[in-house]
């Protein structure tokens, strides 16, 4: 009781208690910027489906035609703090409509159903819900993640089917039966938890990369990122593309360094390869496969790995990351594509073959060399 009376006071500050057996509450409700004064009596055993809604003209005015809605909630509310979250919902419903003359707003019926619906999911995992309902987001927690579907309600819902916006690394599609009486919100969000719970595997190993290597790239990857670029050592990564629907399988690998590094890592990649262990993590895979272990970013220090550019000394350019190495082992310092290019291009004694250009090192004027096969200058 004292949690009830605790988030009704959360949620609802202006509305308070008048006597001391909580059986008469006044006060106001808050929508679209606005107070509107209620006062609600309840009988004695502080049952819902007895008590009585008192509204101001203004209220009254506000929810007309959305009356038998408040009646309809008020008798189906399990506690006080439903009911006026669901009046909320109501009133801002019935603004919405009222400020939008010219849409046709959906029948009573629609925003009845909808609370229904939501109310049976659970108001935890309602996120947001916009005035006149066309966009839901719900949250779920799978294995201590936070994610969230966006629920976008067309016209004709729930005979039309809504779009889904979900933060996956594969596309989400829901199956959709148009039947006008059927729990829409509620099927939606169980094919959500399903499609959660097949790409729990696939989340566990971009997790464990994230929380134990030196992920340079992407800076905050997002649910649906499916790459990572890892530090290997001085001045050498690896970038991995994972398959979501397989994620403990060989990734696609990329190495970005001096050739005189990367080429032994990819000679033990091939060596290895028989290696590879589905029942293992992924990373655990490209440790033996490799036979190094990923230093973490806690034990490096920022001098050991060079992340900026050696010509405009800024780490990304134009959404750009120096890939370009010195191959010389007393040097290995990292280019922009472009900076290298630029620079290259300007000296007297570079000169070009096909699509490589040679040139010197602007760091230890050893010998470089940049192909320019693929790539826009």
């Amino acid at each position: 009781m004292a949690e009830t009376e605790a988030t009704l006071l959360r949620q609802f500050p202006l509305f308070l208690p008048q006597n001391r057996s909580k059986t008469v509450y006044e006060g106001f409700i808050s929508a679209q910027g606005r107070d509107f004064h209620l006062r609600l009596l309840l009988p004695k055993d502080l049952q819902l489906r007895n008590a009585r809604l008192l509204c101001s003209w203004q209220l009254k005015t506000a929810l007309n035609g959305y009356h038998h809605i408040v009646q309809q909630r008020m008798q189906q509310s399990p506690d006080l703090v439903s009911f006026m979250m669901e009046l909320k919902m109501v009133l801002e419903a019935a603004l919405k409509n009222k400020k939008e003359p010219y849409v046709l707003p959906s029948p009573p019926k629609f925003y009845s159903s909808l609370i229904g619906e939501i109310r049976t999911l659970g108001w935890d995992k309602l996120v947001f819900v916009d005035p006149c309902f066309s966009t839901i987001k719900l949250k779920a927690d799978v294995s201590g993640r936070e994610h969230l579907i966006t629920v976008k309600l067309k016209a004709k819902y729930p005979a039309e089917s809504p779009d889904c916006v979900v933060d996956f690394p594969v596309p989400f599609s829901v199956s959709w039966t148009p039947q006008v009486n059927s729990s829409s919100l509620i099927s939606i969000y169980t094919q959500f938890l399903a499609a959660l719970e097949s790409l729990k595997t696939f989340w566990d190993v971009m997790d464990e990369i994230d929380e134990k290597t030196w992920v340079l790239e992407p800076e905050k990857p997002t649910r649906s990122a499916t790459a990572r670029r890892i530090v290997l050592g001085n001045n050498v990564s690896i970038n991995i593309e994972v398959d979501p629907r397989h994620p403990t399988m060989l990734p696609e690998c990329c190495f970005l360094g001096a050739d005189h590094v990367v080429k032994p890592l990819g000679i033990r990649l091939s060596r290895n390869i028989h290696l590879w262990d589905p029942e293992n993590s992924l990373l655990q895979n490209l440790k033996d496969v490799l036979e190094i272990d990923f230093p973490a970013r806690a034990i490096l220090e920022k001098s050991d790995f060079s992340m900026d550019c050696g010509i405009c000394y800024a780490y990304q350019l134009d959404g750009a990351i120096p890939d370009q190495v010195c191959d010389n082992s007393q040097c290995g310092q990292s280019f922009h594509y472009i900076c290298l290019y630029e620079w290259l291009r300007g000296l007297l004694t570079s000169r070009q073959s096909f699509n490589i250009i040679f040139g010197e090192c602007p760091y230890c004027s050893k010998p470089i060399t940049l192909k320019m096969s693929g790539r826009k200058a």
